[in-house]
């Protein structure tokens, strides 16, 4: 299973480089980890005069009437007509043009079968797999699988059928000793899952359409149930192996703010949380706990609470924030809250002076300075601590994993992390990405906040739009007019972002109006300087880019415009729509398009103006995007399925994530008789997974 690929039969050195470079295939367990597409029924000939836009894919038999080389060049095609008894239609070749000149000979009968497409009204199929055709496809099974394959293995004649060709090699060449079944017998009869050995033969060579889909389901099991397999051992090694500092009580600090401080009543979903937490922190183990919540849900309040059960328990706190403005505004925020209670708050960004930055540091140090908020700049090593026991990052995606792992090494026991993201993670893309981290969720808001009215507006009704402002404005609100941005490098984009300025201006002429503008092209200062005057109210309106997405909190602000809202996903839509509804005043985001609409795009749109629950929108946008695209997960973590997929088969990840849970909390080492096919699968494949932790 493990020999290299240019041994088997038919792949030479140049072929087995190329197989290597392009699809990562080394050995023949990888080819057969090389899973076909689709089948195709090849005893069946299709009418080319039965073709229609419907028709994905067809396998037509047709006399060759022509063929043209055309083009020069980097445009060279090969351009060929099959006519049968209905009709006629185009091949067309843009890659491995030579070879399929030398396989067509004029008036020879040929089988093509490949995707349809229509080119002025007339049926085309572009790189059609080649055969002459006798009298009936010359198949040795009723069902032929079709493999994905490069344009460059193509060119070396590894295409689809090729594949098949290699595959079925290797198969004939190996037995169920080579693909010992992995999964402990009993989860085979629980949920009717068929044998390794087995669903790899049927996956590639079905005997029919059951055992084909018998065999996608348990290679989509054995997916899952090996990521979270994965996940959840470091999970729990984690809690048995990394001792934490023990918070023992709730001292006078945290009960008289939560007695006397608090500025609402918490929520059931925010007293939840700190249970958790409570019990993580007072465990002796470190807790390592993410924290999702909406926009304005009150996260950072169970931040500020969790950082004075340390306090009480004589440990510092951090709070590290992506961007100054933020960091800026959880200090006013928090000194203002804990201004009647004997706690030293301080704050260090990039622009501290060093005169202020000297005693902070001095405080860390020493332990005078109890709770430090800042942006990265307090994790440089010249921030000492004297005991960090808690630590909170705020907006966790922004930052990458070797800048949160430096503050494990703040102290010689590491701190509890608690990392916080406003950005609604889909459960079942939380479970697979985030599932080595404990997880919390906080799916209320605090009682008294107003829901945001969000419309969806054509371009044509600007002007109404630009009025709506002007009321709001003349209450004394604030509002925000955001532009798309897809790359700050992009030039048409920051043209229009130019002219949409230029344009608002004249809807909003000074000095009656003054207008801050925020985007990427701007230096660090720039762009402070523009938030801050808006946040300080010196600015009715600010026009920008998605770079306002997070970090400003201007509860005055009633209004968001969104323009071109096709061109953004639907959780950038709903972060930005974050901005606003931040005070006790009515708010609105409206959303700006052209009149021309992809159905995503109207789906999005859809959706927006139907709720504002972040989680809701999350899903939607997990269905729309899938997993891959979707913004704020840690890519790095990500496990890309080659079947599996966790939109589709959300019901199956539960259940594989409940398996392997079980297995693990009775058998944490893998040490039962009726667990060793597990251990020996992952011990035979040391290379991608962490065993070495596991055990």
């Amino acid at each position: 299973m493990y020999s290299p690929i240019e041994y088997l039969k038919g792949v030479s050195a140049v072929r087995g480089d190329l197989l290597r470079k392009e699809l990562q295939i080394f050995c023949y367990r990888d080819l057969l980890e090389h899973y076909p597409l689709r089948h195709v029924d090849k005893t069946k000939v299709d009418e080319i005069r039965s073709l229609t836009s419907s028709t994905e894919y067809a396998q037509v038999a047709g006399k060759l009437v022509s063929k043209q080389m055309m083009g020069e060049k980097s445009s060279k095609r090969l351009v060929a007509h099959l006519q049968d008894q209905t009709g006629i239609i185009e091949l067309v070749w843009f890659q491995g043009i030579n070879w399929a000149d030398k396989l067509l000979q004029m008036g020879q009968t040929y089988l093509a079968f490949g995707k349809i497409g229509f080119f002025m009204g007339k049926p085309q199929m572009a790189h059609a797999e080649l055969e002459v055709f006798v009298s009936q496809p010359k198949t040795k099974q009723y069902l032929e699988p079709i493999y994905p394959s490069t344009e460059k293995l193509k060119a070396k004649g590894l295409n689809g059928k090729a594949f098949a060709a290699l595959t079925q090699e290797v198969i004939r060449s190996i037995s169920e000793k080579d693909l010992p079944e992995n999964l402990p017998q009993e989860l085979l009869q629980q949920y009717k899952l068929m044998r390794r050995f087995d669903a790899i033969v049927q996956i590639h060579l079905p005997a029919s359409e059951q055992h084909y889909r018998q065999a996608v389901r348990r290679l989509k099991f054995e997916e899952l149930f090996f990521a979270q397999f994965t996940i959840q051992s470091l999970r729990i090694n984690r809690h048995k192996t990394i001792r934490g500092w023990k918070f023992e009580k709730l001292g006078d600090l945290f009960n008289r703010f939560y007695e006397h401080e608090l500025p609402f009543q918490l929520t059931n979903a925010q007293k939840n949380v700190l249970r958790e937490i409570r019990k993580d922190t007072g465990s002796g183990h470190q807790m390592n706990r993410l924290l999702q919540g909406d926009v304005g849900s009150g996260k950072t309040m169970v931040a500020l609470l969790s950082m004075l059960m340390a306090a009480d328990n004589g440990f510092q706190s951090v709070l590290m924030a992506p961007t100054e403005i933020l960091a800026q505004q959880h200090y006013n925020t928090i000194s203002e809250q804990l201004k009647n209670l004997p706690v030293n708050v301080q704050l260090l960004t990039g622009s501290t002076t060093t005169k202020a930055r000297r005693p902070i540091l001095e405080g860390c140090e020493n332990g005078t300075v109890q709770l430090l908020i800042g942006t990265h700049a307090i994790i440089e090593d010249k921030v000492i601590f004297k005991n960090l026991g808690f630590a909170v990052v705020d907006e966790q995606h922004k930052f990458g994993v070797a800048q949160r792992a430096r503050l494990w090494k703040k102290n010689q026991i590491p701190p509890h992390i608690l990392v916080m993201t406003a950005t609604p993670i889909p459960r079942t893309l939380a479970l697979t990405v985030y599932g080595d981290l404990d997880y919390s969720v906080i799916d209320e808001l605090p009682p008294g906040r107003q829901p945001i009215t969000t419309v969806h507006r054509y371009e044509n009704a600007r002007p109404q739009v630009m009025d709506f402002i002007k009321e709001q404005l003349a209450l004394g609100r604030q509002a925000y007019i955001i532009y798309p941005l897809i790359e700050e490098s992009s030039k048409v984009d920051y043209e229009n972002l130019m002219k949409g300025f230029e344009e608002v201006k004249s809807f909003f002429p000074e000095p009656k109006y003054w207008i801050s503008m925020v985007h990427g092209k701007q230096t660090a200062e720039q762009k402070e300087s523009n938030m801050k005057r808006f946040a300080s109210a010196d600015t009715q309106i600010l026009v920008g880019t998605t770079v306002i997405e997070v970090g400003v909190n201007v509860p005055n602000a009633s209004v968001m415009v969104i323009e071109s809202a096709e061109k953004f996903g639907l959780s950038q839509l709903h972060q930005l729509r974050g901005r606003v509804g931040r005070g006790a005043e009515k708010s609105y985001c409206v959303l700006l398009t052209g009149s021309k609409l992809s159905n995503d795009g109207r789906e999005r749109l859809k959706i927006m103006t139907a709720t504002n629950d972040g989680f809701k929108i999350a899903e939607k946008d997990l269905e729309l995007r899938g997993p891959g695209e979707m913004e704020g997960t840690r890519q790095s973590g990500a496990f890309e399925f080659k079947l599996a997929n966790i939109v589709e088969d959300k019901v199956m990840l539960e259940v594989a994530r409940e398996s392997v849970i079980a297995i693990l909390e009775n058998d944490p080492d893998l040490s039962l008789p009726e667990n060793q096919p597990l251990k020996q699968y992952f011990q035979s494949r040391k290379g991608k997974t962490p065993w070495s932790k596991i055990s």
